[in-house]
């Protein structure tokens, strides 16, 4: 199994992540910034509702969510790992 795969996930309140890789690297991924951005239109929008977003698991590694909505755990994994933790920047139309 690749390193960067997730092997646990808990959805924490205030829109954060509880994450475990298979390295054993673990720490917590912020996403209320990103989700605080505007989303409209977008795959994520889901995510803003506190009770679907509670709804995250893991599929094959990767944290998903109903819709086809998931992260990239590499990415995510890089970050913890360099950080401690992951604050996910705000979603920008400009960015995407």
């Amino acid at each position: 199994m690749a390193p960067w795969r997730l092997v646990e996930l808990k959805a924490l309140p205030n829109f954060r992540l509880d994450v475990k890789f298979a390295d054993g690297t673990a720490g917590v991924v912020d996403m209320a910034d990103f989700l605080a951005g505007d989303l409209m239109g977008t795959v994520f929008a889901p995510l803003k509702d506190a009770g679907f977003f509670a709804r995250a698991e893991l599929e094959m590694g990767v944290p998903t969510w109903p819709g086809e909505i998931d992260l990239a755990p590499d990415t995510l994994h890089r970050e913890i790992k360099a950080c401690g933790s992951y604050r996910m920047p705000a979603w920008s139309r400009k960015l995407a």
